[in-house]
């Protein structure tokens, strides 16, 4: 846990490193998906539901917020996430901060980061972008992860290929990702395919100056036999 709190310590040096600099150089990010169903990696975190994001980036170096709450269900999962993330040219590499209500804190306590009692997820991604296609891989390195079959920190890990195209004047993308290996993070005894989608995004031109993104996508889970079929609209500055 003490490693995870230098990078969180090093993400926010860095962010005031990054507010010294021309503020023409700085990008900001501030938008909300309002979603039918809420859907991450073949997993069922919730129904309708609200996702702000709210992000800074610099150069190639980013740092974002993205939170969701149920709309429709009080009992929804409450979910922070902080992502720091570095791009260089088509290669990512980061960390993420998962934090939600529901984990090994009952008291769900944000600021609480006990190796053994906490609801923060530490997550490293690394990613490279072809072009044609993109490939992610992201492994959970500490905070509240899964187990393996033997009782021990599952270092639970998710990799994923999407492949993005137009057509008939809609932006798809075609998405695959597996768990490699047993976790109790996400529900598998071994390797399995745990997400399969084909998301469509539009903007919906309301004025010559103002449209309305939305998107539909179709997700199974093959691990779990469950289908799900998500509608989305963002609202951005």
């Amino acid at each position: 846990m003490k490693k995870a709190k230098a990078i969180l310590l090093s993400a926010l040096l860095l962010l005031g490193a990054t507010a010294e600099a021309q503020e023409n150089d700085i990008e900001a990010t501030v938008s909300a998906d309002v979603v039918s169903q809420y859907i991450w990696r073949g997993q069922d975190l919730g129904d309708v539901s609200l996702q702000p994001t709210l992000g800074l980036s610099y150069k190639g170096l980013s740092l974002t917020a993205w939170g969701s709450v149920g709309l429709s269900n009080s009992d929804d999962t409450k979910e922070i996430d902080l992502t720091l993330d570095y791009e260089l040219g088509n290669f990512h590499f980061g960390v993420t901060d998962y934090w939600t209500n529901d984990g090994l804190d009952p008291k769900a306590r944000y600021f609480k980061y006990d190796a053994h009692g906490t609801n923060h997820v530490f997550e490293g991604n690394i990613g490279y972008d072809f072009g044609v296609a993109s490939i992610d891989w992201y492994t959970n390195f500490a905070g509240g992860d899964g187990e393996n079959e033997d009782g021990d920190r599952a270092y639970s890990s998710y990799i994923e290929a999407a492949v993005p195209f137009r057509l008939g004047g809609v932006d798809w993308t075609a998405t695959a990702g597996a768990v490699p290996w047993a976790t109790t993070y996400y529900d598998t005894n071994g390797f399995a395919v745990t997400h399969l989608a084909l998301r469509a995004e539009k903007d919906i031109q309301v004025t010559e100056k103002f449209s309305i993104p939305i998107f539909g996508e179709v997700a199974a889970n093959p691990r779990s036999r469950k289908a799900y079929l998500v509608f989305g609209v963002t609202l951005k500055y």
